[in-house]
């Protein structure tokens, strides 16, 4: 028996854009050619806790949730990768694949819910990620949508998705399993070597992506799944937001004291580690916006 509970709605916000992939890369050219990416990791499997499982592989974090009625997973990586991401559940466990939560709208993240969807497979968004996979006419927009909170039951088990705020989209979804104190962030947390990504024309906000870290910190939770990265726990979250607050506050008081769109570039890649040209100045314009109006 499947059930949903579903806790008050929360205003949709519609802003549209395109997202600049970042934590994930288009492996097109032959690997090891000059100039070229690298191969993507292999993907694999390993346990985090009694019957949850991390994925990883080419795209963002997948998390598989075992049951006896079937599996809960959170996202799905991008859609050529859907074949990768079962062949790993399949190795996991024979029970079919019922939902799949998606932590927000970028492709990385949400781009095998086509193939989801074709396997009769729930897919769960936030009505702000729906909306933002509308507008972009990405393929593969779940059925059901949530606001503030959504609960999935299924074999006796519970994960919940909570929608806290705006941060690295305006959709960005929490997922937790109450019963494991375990938490899948989707990229409003990272563990490997990326910086943040404001994507300000999907709804993002780096000015609210601290109180969204705020309100994460009040769950009971004691292990970390990342959007991108090795798993976490507590206190990587809590210095992941003192970081990210040390480079917003350099911004912008570079920003209030009339620092060029250069000199703040230079700044990210030198102090910060932001990779050199596309990224740091593809989301900084409207990232010095926001600190021109930020109190």
């Amino acid at each position: 028996m499947r059930a949903l509970a579903v806790r008050l709605p929360a205003t949709a916000l519609l802003i549209t854009g395109a997202w600049l992939a970042h934590t994930g890369t288009a492996y097109t050219q032959t690997p090891g050619a000059k100039g070229a990416p690298k191969a993507p990791p292999p993907f694999r499997s390993q346990k985090i806790k009694e019957n949850l499982y991390l994925i990883s592989g080419e795209g963002g974090n997948v998390a598989a949730y075992i049951t006896d009625e079937g599996i809960i997973l959170v996202d799905d990586m991008y859609e050529r990768n859907y074949g990768e991401v079962m062949m790993q559940v399949r190795g996991i466990s024979d029970k079919p694949v019922r939902y799949v939560l998606n932590t927000h709208h970028h492709d990385d993240h949400a781009g095998a819910n086509v193939g989801m969807l074709a396997a009769n497979v729930e897919v769960i968004q936030h009505r702000n990620a729906w909306a933002n996979t509308v507008a972009l006419k990405q393929p593969g927009p779940g059925h059901i949508t949530f606001g503030d909170q959504i609960e999935v039951h299924l074999g006796g088990k519970e994960v919940r998705a909570y929608h806290f705020g705006r941060g690295h989209t305006n959709g960005d979804a929490m997922i937790y399993f109450p019963e494991l104190k375990v938490i899948h962030t989707g990229d409003i947390f990272l563990t490997r070597p990326t910086q943040p990504y404001i994507d300000s024309a999907g709804g993002g906000s780096a000015m609210e992506w601290t109180l969204v870290l705020d309100q994460i910190q009040k769950l009971d939770f004691d292990t970390v799944i990342p959007g991108h990265g090795p798993p976490s726990d507590r206190a990587g979250l809590a210095a992941w937001r003192v970081s990210f607050v040390t480079m917003r506050d350099r911004v912008g008081s570079m920003v209030k004291a009339g620092q060029t769109k250069d000199a703040i570039s230079r700044v990210l890649i030198r102090e910060f580690g932001w990779p050199e040209g596309g990224l740091a100045l593809g989301q900084l314009d409207a990232f010095m916006a926001e600190m021109k109006t930020a109190n």
